[in-house]
């Protein structure tokens, strides 16, 4: 009861949040805006066809959640026997459990690229901004939460919305899961945004909600809107409450399609955006979207929901634990000994049946034995065990929970590398559902970007982490990523631009495994000279025809090595040539200081010293690459030749 009250109280804080403060002080004249009475009654007959549509979708979901909670003999059935037991052997949690375990472990981080050079800077700034408004937000927990939503019921949703109510009034983006049993759309359609009309419906406190809603005082009254409920194992009372419907839709305005949005309960207007001078023309949400991100995990035709695991999984499961069923009323019907007794038997049935007696007593001649003979119970064949590991071991194939993806081994593999080589194949089917939560984390992220364009009208402040570690604080605006006029080019205004980016979506790699693979692979490339300066364009030849993680970083230092390295080299040339020269300049003065300028008057010179040195001259001058030892020598044969 207390999960479902804290529920309550969660949706009571949040039916003010998408609400602008200012529309909340207004009194609504419902007879004469656009949105009124008539309008909200015609939207309630739209939400009774829209759930009518999924009624098929919601009685899935609610029955694969009592399979998730290991109930499902209440779903199957249970035995008529009152004493046969009920096994639960949780293969199939364990493999939602596994599945959700990969998904954390590729937690995904953003990363915003621009279309056009002019917006890099911006681009970089959302980058580091990205993450820190998802962790104010406590993303990681609603990232948990959808995905253990979208392995039981097949989708998980997000909702993106504008709080106006976070920060004293500041407001600030809002994302946190949504049940898709509160949710309607049209049916037939595949992409949500393709729906004519959206709705979600929750339930609240009537006396809560007339707190909340002056407005509601006297007027509300039981809803005729029903929400599909789950079992849950306490007791609720619902007899109180009312509904809260958000409605979304579409409209043309100026040749393009604007949402607009409307709040309504018991029949009554609580806030309606084409009401609102400031939204009627622009829309509520300028991005002109539904504010809800599906992420399917197995997609259906005609539906924008899919199925899960526990579609996929629960057959096997139910034939698993009917089998353990039938083993375990064996086991317990031969570990018990039972008797037959005649009913004209004279053992006394007390004294027999207490294993602590040494004694039995009978009356009458005869056997005993004759009155009573134990029943036998027939041995289980091997085949129905063998059955039941079949059964265990296709659970496994289609669910892909092998054991090597849950670091488990079979006989005869023992390396590493070969048991790293069977783990990484086992998670593909891993790797491509997370994937696609990766292009909705990627559509969430871009909705929290046209939310900031649209409502980031103050600069703010966030403190970042920079690429080594360091904490950095940038501030930030709507302003920069707004639209911007293009001036005017030949006396004719060019209008305006609005910057446009994209999404790259990777993962933080938390694995253990992961980790450890990544640090190998450094090893591996720096014990292969990848790192040498020398060899810079043989390693970025091989890392052309490379592709893992971080592949870019490691080409830009490889890059950056191979650059200084070469600048090293034209420094070290330019200095053995300034060297040369010193030298050759220094040889020469010594030399004329030896001759004095010139030859002594009646002393002639030996032609073979002369020659020597003005060969060392000369080799001083013509090498300029010539080292500062080499020079030395040249010195030392001028000196040493006779004059």
């Amino acid at each position: 009861m207390a999960g479902f009250t804290d529920r309550i109280k969660s949706i009571a804080q949040g039916l003010r949040r998408s609400i602008p403060q200012d529309a909340l002080a207004q009194e609504q004249n419902v007879h004469s805006a656009p949105i009124g009475r008539d309008q909200i009654a015609q939207a309630e007959k739209t939400l009774k066809i829209y759930q009518g549509g999924k009624q098929n979708l919601d009685a899935r979901i609610i029955e694969n959640e009592r399979y998730y909670k290991l109930r499902h003999w209440e779903v199957i059935g249970a035995s008529k026997n009152k004493g046969d037991p009920e096994p639960t052997s949780a293969w199939l949690l364990n493999t939602i459990a596994n599945k959700h375990a990969d998904a954390m472990d590729n937690y995904p981080s953003p990363a915003v690229l621009p279309r056009e050079e002019g917006d890099q800077e911006e681009a970089k700034l959302l980058s580091s901004i990205l993450p820190v408004v998802l962790e104010q937000n406590g993303y990681e927990q609603t990232y948990s939460d959808m995905w253990w939503y979208k392995l039981k019921a097949g989708t998980g949703v997000n909702g993106v919305f504008w709080d106006a109510t976070k920060y004293n009034g500041l407001g600030d983006i809002d994302v946190r899961k949504v049940d898709i049993l509160n949710l309607a759309w049209e049916p037939g359609i595949t992409d949500i945004q393709k729906s004519r009309h959206l709705f979600h419906v929750d339930i609240i406190d009537r006396d809560l909600a007339a707190e909340l809603y002056p407005a509601l005082k006297g007027k509300l009254f039981a809803s005729s809107i029903d929400i599909p409920k789950y079992i849950y194992d306490e007791n609720i009372d619902t007899s109180e409450k009312t509904t809260i419907v958000d409605w979304y839709y579409k409209v043309h305005r100026n040749g393009r399609t604007v949402l607009h949005y409307c709040k309504f309960c018991s029949g009554e207007v609580l806030y309606a955006s084409e009401n609102d001078p400031k939204y009627t023309e622009r829309g509520f949400y300028d991005h002109g979207k539904y504010p809800f991100v599906f992420d399917t995990l197995f997609p259906v035709e005609g539906s924008p929901a899919g199925f899960g695991y526990v579609d996929v999984v629960k057959s096997p499961e139910i034939f698993i634990d009917k089998l353990d069923q039938v083993i375990l009323k064996r086991a317990v019907m031969g570990a018990r000994p039972r008797f037959f007794i005649r009913g004209d038997g004279k053992v006394n049935e007390e004294e027999y049946a207490d294993w602590t007696k040494d004694f039995v007593h009978y009356s009458g001649s005869g056997d005993p034995r004759e009155s009573i003979y134990p029943v036998e119970i027939p041995n289980l064949s091997d085949a129905y065990l063998n059955v039941r590991s079949l059964k265990i071991d296709e659970l496994k194939e289609t669910s892909g929970n092998r054991d090597f993806s849950q670091g488990g081994t079979s006989s005869g593999v023992t390396a590493a590398s070969a048991i790293a080589a069977l783990q990484e194949a086992g998670s593909k089917l891993s790797r491509d559902m997370i994937k696609s939560s990766y292009r909705a984390h990627a559509e969430t992220n871009t909705l929290c970007i046209e939310l900031m364009r649209q409502f980031y009208e103050e600069p703010r402040w966030f403190r970042v982490i920079g690429q080594k570690g360091e904490m950095e604080f940038k501030q930030f605006g709507g302003g920069a990523i707004a639209q911007q006029p293009q001036g005017n080019d030949f006396n004719l205004d060019m209008g305006y631009r609005v910057p446009v980016f994209d999404i790259k979506v990777t993962s933080q790699k938390a694995s253990p495994f992961s980790t450890v693979a990544q640090n190998e692979r450094a090893k591996e490339l720096y014990g292969m000279g990848f790192f040498r300066p020398d060899l810079a364009d043989q390693a970025l030849g091989a890392l052309e025809m490379m592709d893992f993680e971080g592949i870019e970083k490691v080409r830009e230092r490889v890059s950056e090595n191979g650059t200084l390295y070469q600048q090293m080299m034209m420094m070290q040339e330019q200095m053995a040539q300034m060297a040369a020269i010193i030298d050759a300049q220094n040889g020469t003065t010594i030399l004329q200081g030896m001759t004095g300028g010139a030859a002594p008057q009646g002393e002639p010179r030996s032609a073979q010293g002369g020659e020597v040195q003005a060969n060392a001259l000369g080799d001083a001058l013509s090498a300029p690459r010539r080292s500062t030892a080499g020079a030395a020598r040249a010195r030392a044969a001028a000196s040493a030749s006779p004059r």
